[in-house]
Order: structure tokens, then sequence, then C-alpha cells
């Protein structure tokens, strides 16, 4: 049910952004989208640390579009279409109402009662998630794991000793 309606959220935001103009609001759309679909992958895999690791991922490229934006078109002005938001908003109601009528399991969560399904989710829960970074740290991949570590430690050594102190920026103010 959930998967749905975040179906129908990324459908809807998709929409959306093919109807933007202002680079910011695409970018914010983008946003939105991109929390939708972590979520989305979050529920589809046995735990969320993917789901984070790529939210942040994003959010660091956003912040580097954010500020070329602003430096190239600072000036614009922002204006919310009516018609636009009534489009969208139509849609998404479709989506939701679409998403009710054709899910099966909703109708089998109501002969259920609360106490069954929550014993039901909680070992569903302990089973999936007994075991989820336990392979990371233990004997066959504990090399691999030690082994990008010094990887990254190198390279944050490499790039500072690299970059010139006194030099500055690579842009100059004007």
């Amino acid at each position: 049910m959930i998967q749905l309606m975040l179906y129908s959220l990324i459908i809807t935001t998709s929409i959306i952004f093919l109807n933007m103009i202002h680079p910011l609001a695409l970018g914010l759309t983008l946003l939105i989208q991109t929390i939708f679909v972590c979520m989305l992958t979050g529920l589809m895999t046995k735990s969320f640390w993917y789901s984070y690791i790529l939210f942040l991922i994003f959010l660091g490229g956003m912040l580097v579009l954010f500020i070329y934006v602003t430096s190239l078109a600072s000036n614009e002005m922002f204006n919310l279409s009516i018609k636009l938001t009534l489009f969208s908003s139509f849609i998404l109601l479709f989506m939701l109402i679409l998403s009710f009528i054709t899910d099966k399991t909703s109708s089998s969560l109501f002969l259920m009662n609360s106490d069954m399904q929550s014993i039901i989710n909680m070992n569903s829960y302990f089973m999936e998630n007994s075991l989820s970074l336990n392979k990371l740290y233990n004997f066959p991949t504990n090399f691999i794991t030690i082994l990008l570590m010094n990887y990254l430690l190198i390279t944050l050594i490499v790039v500072v000793k690299i970059t010139k102190l006194f030099k500055g920026p690579i842009r100059m103010m004007s």
C-alpha cells in the first residue's frame, strides 16, 4: 500500500518536473523526488542504509547545483502556476484513488486484528535484519573493508597535499 502511494507520488513529481521552468523549482522538485525514491528503495531492501547513502549523495550533488544555479540565475522571479498546481493535485488524487482500488492486500488487512498484525510485522522485521551488516565485517569481506578505509585515508592525504594553501580558490571573486 505504501509502495503504491510512493509510486504515485514519484509519477506525479515526474509530471510536475516536466512542466517546471525555473531552475530552483526544478532543483526542489528533484530533491522531493529523490526523497520519495529513497523511501521506496528503503522499503524494498532489508535495511535503510542504502537509501541513506543514496540520499546523501544526491543531496551533495544538489548543493553543488544549487550554488551554480543561484550564481547564474539569481535575479529571476519565481512564479507558482495555478494551472500546474491544479493539474498535479488532480493527477495525485487520481493515482491515490487508483492505488486504493487496485490494492488487494488492504482488504485482507481488515480481517486481522491489530495485535496479530504487529506480531507478524515484528517477526518479519527481525528475520530480515538479523544478518544485514554482519557479513561486511566478518572474515571473507573484512579485507575489502580495510582496503577501502585505507584507500579513503590515502586519498584524503593526497588531496590535502595537492591543494595549495596560499593560492586561494580557483575562481577569483570580482
